[in-house]
């Protein structure tokens, strides 16, 4: 179960030629591929491109119809390794992940396909994830594709830019041999807009046809001595064949006035920002007529010296817009130039921030700071910049940390864990990648370190405990168990006789990445197969001391059993696997179906949380070791007393997380629980007016027998 259903959208992949589509970047890539002929398609999802997965996931129809091949990769390692298609055959094939930790996984098989080199359109689309909305360590994809000499395509936010660098890509990588990066940064993949559409093609070589004709060329495979001869094909042969096709195809562009003393040089997906600095300060409109001329690098590498050249020459400066660091383009521009014996001053990093997301407004201040160094007469006054949120304005928005969902599974394994460190005192806690990684926020503040995805427990491989140490708890999810985790982690932990705990938090689904179906799902899928225990598989690398809890929200238990794991004397690794639906994924499920039964005026009982007032102390501990996002605090009715007093909001889920809290803890007993009933019976309006009459007489007794007291 993916975050969202793409059926909808996936009819508007059907159109033929010269319809006009309407959609998103994501949708628009999905498309593109189609009328390119692909023939196999794989991934693993992860921001900003997990749609990409989802939309072919749900397309599974239209791919049969088409012939082409599509899977969930069980890594981005896995998804690289199926570009080996493509190095004998005239097959095209795109693979997608987010970058660049994905990119880093598949480091191993895209260096061997990019030394060897395709026979058939390799296309390999990166979520660069790049900037302030981003999860993972701020590095650019850029540095990859130098590396292993792949071409990296980064289109203007543009849909009709973006479906013909996909179009385009393809035809390059077959021109040059050679396999083609796309990245695309968040704004391109939900930029909406239209194009005209084309019909799909089926594959012209399909992966049937290969496995019926297989071809065996070993001057292909990286081994001594073709390894040997794969550079200098890349240098002598490759490289020369991108350019030329680069040049004659015109996928890099010239926008904006014809010439100028100045000009701008922009990475393609950051050209729509640099067109909105341009807007604001005057020298552009919406529709990007500019005032200065602009050269669009809708590929990034290689650089196209004649026409960088071409584009300089005559000017007396221009600013090269490369967002991150290290700027390898501003340094090849360079040289370029020099080796041109063209003056022309370039200007990057002098005036735009040396690191971080290149914003609106970081592009429109050194714009500004560009031209009136450069040329003055182009700078308006009455386009000064202003500030776009005042500080005043800024000190009144609450800050919103990132943190676990309103009733996720998860928050109790992180509060039973402080409950046992109270006990044993504190432990290394080694995180991972995943919504478990929330864990090392307020008001949990449990984690030392986060390696990878799935790497949770090889992070903590270094701490071996002995007669004298605690035990080092590891952490990962089932996504990151299934992605690399069982090899990487509990083998590792086996083969190595480590010592030490891990906690497998399995919600149901690859959650973090948009609640997509795994091995140990326990989901119905038609074309998956899933309802594979974590424990089997655990055990079957051999782990003796394994646990499975079924329900996490028994913080008693939970907690018990990981003081269990971290004093028995059992030697060997131990492994928690905590199993409970994820929430989110859960409501999406339950929500609609409980809905429509209410509406059929079917009797359904929903559980709710709240606390007494009367009862509650004010000491707030059920906040400090819950934190979820509908349990908060407002006014104490009681005049006598100060303090605010805790209070469950109506997003409550009824996951009853704050009283199992409460009572493990052995906090207050002012917690309650609550059956909101819909669509009664007879007998259930009967009962609660006899529960009303009978409180109510209580209620009088115990208010007469007080004021008697009090006189």
């Amino acid at each position: 179960m993916a975050e969202r259903s793409f059926k909808a959208e996936v009819e508007t992949l059907k159109m033929g030629a010269g319809e006009v589509f309407h959609g998103e970047g994501i949708l628009a890539v999905t498309k593109a591929l189609l009328q390119s002929g692909v023939a196999y398609i794989g991934g693993y999802q992860g921001s900003p491109i997990s749609h990409l997965m989802d939309v072919f996931a749900d397309a599974a129809d239209l791919l049969a119809e088409l012939d082409v091949h599509f899977e969930s990769s069980a890594s981005e390692a896995a998804a690289g390794a199926m570009l080996a298609a493509s190095v004998n055959y005239p097959l095209r094939g795109a693979v997608a992940w987010k970058s660049v930790v994905g990119t880093n996984v598949a480091s191993d098989a895209l260096s061997n396909v990019a030394s060897g080199g395709v026979t058939g359109g390799a296309l390999v689309i990166v979520g660069e994830d790049y900037g302030e909305g981003s999860s993972i360590m701020q590095e650019r994809t850029h540095a990859f594709a130098m590396k292993s000499q792949m071409w990296l395509i980064d289109p203007r936010p543009n849909l009709t830019t973006i479906v013909d660098m996909v179009e385009k890509g393809f035809e390059l990588s077959e021109a040059s041999n050679t396999p083609v990066m796309l990245e695309l940064r968040i704004r391109a993949c939900h930029v909406h807009g239209r194009f005209v559409a084309k019909d799909n093609r089926r594959p012209a070589f399909t992966v049937r046809d290969a496995l019926n004709n297989p071809v065996r060329d070993t001057s292909r495979i990286v081994l001594p001595p073709a390894n040997f001869l794969h550079e200098v094909e890349k240098i002598e042969q490759r490289w020369p064949a991108a350019i030329n096709f680069i040049r004659e195809h015109k996928l890099n562009e010239r926008l904006g006035a014809s010439d100028g003393p100045v000009g701008i040089i922009v990475q393609g997906g950051l050209y729509n920002t640099l067109n909105r600095a341009l807007e604001l300060l005057g020298l552009s409109d919406v529709f990007g007529d500019a005032r200065l001329p602009i050269y669009v690098l809708n590929v990034t590498y290689p650089l196209i010296p004649d026409e960088l050249v071409d584009f300089c020459a005559g000017k007396s400066a221009v600013l090269m817009v490369e967002e991150g660091q290290p700027e390898f383009i501003e340094h090849e521009l360079n040289t370029i130039l020099r080796k041109a014996d063209l003056q022309t001053r370039v200007i990057g990093k002098d005036v735009l921030p040396r690191a971080g997301e290149y914003t609106g407004q970081v592009v429109r201040e050194g714009l500004a700071r560009f031209l009136q160094a450069w040329a003055p007469d182009l700078v308006m006054p009455e386009a000064t910049p202003v500030e776009t949120l005042p500080a005043t304005v800024a000190k009144e928005i609450p800050p919103r940390p990132a943190g676990f969902c309103t009733g996720c599974p998860e928050r109790p394994i992180f509060t039973a864990m402080k409950l046992v460190q109270r006990e044993l005192g504190q432990v290394h806690v080694s995180c991972d990648i995943g919504c478990h990684l929330f864990s090392i926020l307020p008001p949990f503040n449990i984690g030392n370190t986060t390696m990878g995805y799935g790497l949770g427990l090889a992070g903590a491989s270094a701490l071996r405990p002995d007669s004298g140490s605690r035990r080092a708890i590891a952490v990962m999810g089932d996504g990151g168990f299934w992605h690399n985790g069982l090899t990487s982690g509990i083998g590792n932990a086996v083969f190595n006789q480590d010592d030490n705990v891990t906690v497998i938090v399995d919600n149901g689904y690859s959650a973090a990445t948009g609640g997509q179906d795994i091995l140990s799902s326990g989901a119905e899928n038609e074309i998956r197969s899933t309802k594979h225990p974590i424990e089997a598989a655990v055990r079957g690398v051999g782990v003796n001391w394994v646990r499975t809890l079924t329900r996490t929200y028994n913080i008693a238990a939970m907690r018990d059993v990981l003081r269990e794991a971290l004093t028995t004397r059992e030697p060997g690794p131990k492994v928690i696997v905590a199993q409970s639906e994820c929430m989110l994924n859960k409501q999406r499920r339950v929500k609609p179906l409980f809905n429509k039964a209410v509406k059929n005026g079917q009797r359904l009982v929903r559980e709710r949380f709240g606390v007494d007032p009367d009862t509650c102390t004010g000491d707030h501990s059920c906040i400090r070791l819950s934190g979820c996002p509908s349990l908060t605090v407002k006014p104490n009715p009681d005049p006598l007393r100060q303090d605010p007093v805790a209070h469950v909001e109506n997003s409550c889920v009824g996951c009853g997380l704050c009283g199992e809290v409460a009572h493990a803890a052995v906090l207050c007993p002012s917690f309650y629980r609550a059956q909101l009933l819909f669509n009664p019976t007879g007998w259930d309006r009967f009962k609660a007016r006899v529960r009303d009459v009978v409180i109510g007489f209580l209620q009088n007794r115990a208010t007469r027998a007080r004021q008697a007291r009090a006189y």
